[in-house]
């Protein structure tokens, strides 16, 4: 991309001049007696507190409200691998959204490497200034071994939000469209198209949310993954052995003959004929941005429930929904990691605040619904709480 694609008209543009965050400072510095109680020497009494007790770095700093959002620019929204300076846009997008709707801090962290044993280094050294770490457009499957790893290394919650985020809306979303259609979750036929980071967090939180994994058949660029695949490998090969108990084979249309729920996570097209082919009163999230796996239109001439990752349809399953209350949630407890019942809690919030509400049009709040985050923090942090992972 050239100079010559940017217009300086463009209103998009003209937003991003400077970028969309700068640093504020919450104390005054008006006066010698202020700069000697930040700055030195008053600042030094602090230093020595915390050498003497690093927990109360907690308190004194602002490492309880803080998260560094991480990424290496391999797999930047629908872009692709664009790199960390081309990501720096969307980590910012990123760390005002934490701000607006959570109250959290965040700080965007472009790494210029690709290597898993490089990124897990730099995050773990730069960890002590932050609360949490949010790993974001890091492509699959380095994004699994990378919070993995560094899930293991550190004290402190790591949260990659292509997967989780996505996971704990589209077990919100899901259980509320099957509260309005009288459908109980396990009793649903899933099919999930997409198995990178997105599909397997998503498979994984239907199961933890009470999805039968024998209903559910996860299908990649190769069609359905079954056991009896071959070269499956990591977690594809734990997706084998955690669903399609019936040993489907084939392709998407295969995989959605009588299915109850289409989840949409990869960017393939999926054609009508797949979709007609579904069960009666079925449900579709076609996730995929800027473009649906189906066709809105099209899914709703033969579904009750349609849902997309845009935000000119209704119903729009949307990663703000959750990470800033989970984030929120796990700092305000001090939690050491982020559970699955944590974000099983998150998802129940999420459907909690339109529960009394439901309509085929609106089976999840708006982004900007002031409830949500609130009605998350609280579930995350009771959750943690009760999974003994709590610190405060």
């Amino acid at each position: 991309m050239s100079s010559s694609t940017v217009d300086p008209a463009d209103p998009v543009f003209q937003l991003h001049r400077g970028g969309k965050m700068a640093v504020v400072s919450t104390v005054p510095l008006t006066s010698r007696d202020d700069l000697s109680l930040a700055y030195t020497p008053g600042v030094a009494r602090v230093c020595e507190a915390i050498a003497a007790d690093p927990d109360l770095a907690h308190e004194y700093t602002w490492a309880s409200r803080a998260v560094a959002v991480v990424t290496d620019g391999s797999a930047v929204l629908g872009l692709g691998n664009i790199g960390p300076s081309a990501a720096l846009p969307v980590m910012e997008g990123k760390a005002v959204l934490f701000k607006q709707f959570g109250g959290v801090d965040a700080v965007p962290v472009c790494l210029a490497t690709q290597d898993v044993d490089e990124i897990v280094a730099v995050v773990t050294a730069l960890a002590p200034s932050f609360g949490g770490i949010n790993l974001e457009d890091i492509s699959a499957p380095r994004c699994f071994e990378v919070e993995r790893r560094l899930d293991e290394a550190l004290d402190i919650p790591v949260f990659h939000d292509d997967q989780h985020g996505t996971a704990i809306v589209v077990l919100a979303a899901l259980r509320n469209a099957a509260t309005l259609l009288n459908r109980k979750l396990g009793d649903l036929r899933v099919a999930v198209s997409g198995a990178g980071a997105a599909g397997v967090a998503v498979t994984r939180m239907l199961v933890a949310g009470g999805v039968d994994p024998e209903r559910v058949v996860v299908c990649d660029s190769r069609g359905i993954i079954s056991r009896q695949r071959t070269g499956l490998t990591g977690t594809k090969a734990e997706l084998a052995e955690l669903t399609n108990a019936d040993g489907r084979h084939g392709d998407v249309t295969e995989a959605l003959r009588d299915a109850d729920v289409l989840i949409g996570v990869s960017g393939g097209l999926i054609p009508e004929r797949a979709v007609a082919g579904m069960a009666p009163g079925g449900i579709v999230f076609a996730l995929a941005n800027p473009t649906p796996e189906v066709d809105p239109e099209v899914a709703a001439r033969h579904v009750a429930v349609v849902a997309t990752g845009r935000s000119d349809y209704p119903n729009q399953i949307n990663n703000v929904l959750a990470f800033p209350g989970v984030f929120r949630g796990a700092l305000q407890a001090r939690a050491s990691r982020i559970t699955d019942a944590m974000k099983v809690a998150a998802a129940d919030a999420i459907a909690s605040v339109v529960a009394e509400s439901l309509t085929p049009e609106a089976i999840v709040p708006s982004p900007l619904d002031p409830r949500v985050a609130p009605a998350v923090a609280d579930a995350v942090a009771e959750a943690a709480r009760r999974d003994g992972v709590a610190r405060a």
